[in-house]
């Protein structure tokens, strides 16, 4: 699954942050759920529509972004 077919960075939307496409739901606020240990079924109550694609998508798109920074040597 590519995550391009579901996320996409609009100013016009959120002040371009990344969201899932056609909505305001930030890829942030479906992360932080993740990270909390919520559920996809919990993520998925919380917001209505949003499907496991565009959650597995906000994971892939946050791998991605990480892996373009060229972050290394992080330390405790």
């Amino acid at each position: 699954m590519l995550y391009h077919d579901r996320i996409e960075i609009d100013p016009a939307v959120c002040n371009g942050k990344p969201v899932i496409r056609g909505t305001r739901i930030l890829v942030t606020s479906i992360l932080s759920q993740l990270a909390a240990g919520e559920s996809f079924d919990a993520v998925r109550k919380g917001f209505p529509g949003l499907a496991d694609d565009d959650i597995k998508a906000a994971v892939q798109f946050a791998k991605e972004s990480i892996e373009a920074t060229g972050i290394t040597g992080l330390r405790d």
